[in-house]
């Protein structure tokens, strides 16, 4: 199966960004790295020595950078916050010691360094099987100096999703429901969904659904979602992190055939400065243990929908949890 690291990329046009980043060139990993962004790099205690997390700049990204910050921060580490527009900035970075700690998605992070050690073609080697993907990415990140901690319960994979209305009329609650009622299907996905087996594919091989056609609107756009909720696409390729579905009147269909790989977060750290400090894994495994994709969804929609801060919705959250 293929899986999602693309549509990473395409989000980051929808989404809010917390502060301008430094244009990539040349010296693209450096130059962004230099460039502070997110909550202040200096506030916190200096017990733990200094640590750089690194993230993705789109929302979801955001709020997790800003929770492993703010759980370093109250061990006691002095915090620099560097978001980044890609897996490729940081992860090069975390390698050679620039970055100590990111949040990432266990089967694209898995995949990317797949593909960086076997080539663009190598066989997928994630599966949706969360501990079997781990022990792929533990075995891909060693050789280069980074080692992942415990994956949350929290993932944000590809879904399909259906309008309410069309879900409590047919009794539709799975993917193989859907198919069940033996109807053609139009679906709003991302352009190289015809080509991918955990799009268009997938659902006519292993669920058996009928795709007549696909409209390339995106990943989880508001292009895909307003196609679905106005009825002129009948499926629609969404995030299971979303936090717009519930207003749109839209909801997911269980992917009952395990369809999708696993794609939970997980903390990647740089192994050296792992040694140095073991505590650092404490403090975000306890934040793993409790992170659901409910809690996550809630907390997008804080900083989507309310407009809260990230860094203010990541603490908040922390406090409730009783971290902070």
């Amino acid at each position: 199966m293929n899986t999602p690291v693309g549509r990473r990329l395409g989000r980051l046009a929808a989404v809010m960004a917390i502060a301008p980043l430094a244009l990539l060139g040349a010296c693209a990993g450096e130059d962004a790295l230099n460039a502070d962004s997110g909550s202040s790099g200096s506030s916190g205690g200096s017990g733990g020595g200094e640590v750089v997390v690194a993230g993705q700049n789109f929302s979801e990204m955001q709020i997790m950078t800003e929770m492993y910050a703010a759980l370093l921060r109250d061990a006691g580490y002095d915090v620099t916050v560097k978001l980044v527009e890609s897996r490729d900035v940081y992860a090069p970075q975390m390698e050679k010691g620039a970055v100590d700690v990111s949040a990432d998605y266990l089967s694209s992070m898995t995949e990317y360094l797949n593909k960086q050690e076997n080539g663009p073609d190598a066989p997928v080697v994630a599966s949706p099987d969360t501990d079997a993907t781990l022990a792929k990415l533990k075995e891909l990140a060693a050789p280069r100096g980074i080692e992942p901690l415990q994956p949350a319960e929290a993932e944000d994979a590809n879904a399909f999703a259906v309008t309410k209305e069309f879900a409590e009329k047919n009794d539709l609650k799975t993917l193989s429901d859907l198919a069940a009622l033996n109807q053609p299907v139009t679906l709003a996905a991302a352009e190289d969904c015809s080509q991918r087996t955990d799009c268009e594919i997938g659902l006519e091989k292993t669920y058996g659904l009928d795709i007549t056609k696909v409209v390339p609107l995106g990943f989880g756009t508001t292009g895909t979602k307003d196609a679905l909720a106005k009825g002129e696409v009948d499926l629609g390729q969404v995030g299971t992190s979303d936090a717009t579905l519930d207003q749109l009147g839209l909801v997911i269909l269980e992917d009952d055939q395990n369809l999708q790989n696993a794609e939970n977060l997980v903390p990647m750290v740089n192994s050296d400065f792992l040694k140095a400090h073991p505590d650092v894994a404490d403090v975000l495994n306890e934040m793993s243990s409790q992170l659901t994709t409910e809690d996550l969804a809630t907390m997008i929609g804080k900083v989507d929908l309310e407009r809260q801060l990230p860094e203010d919705v990541a603490t908040s959250y922390l406090q409730d949890q009783g971290l902070l």
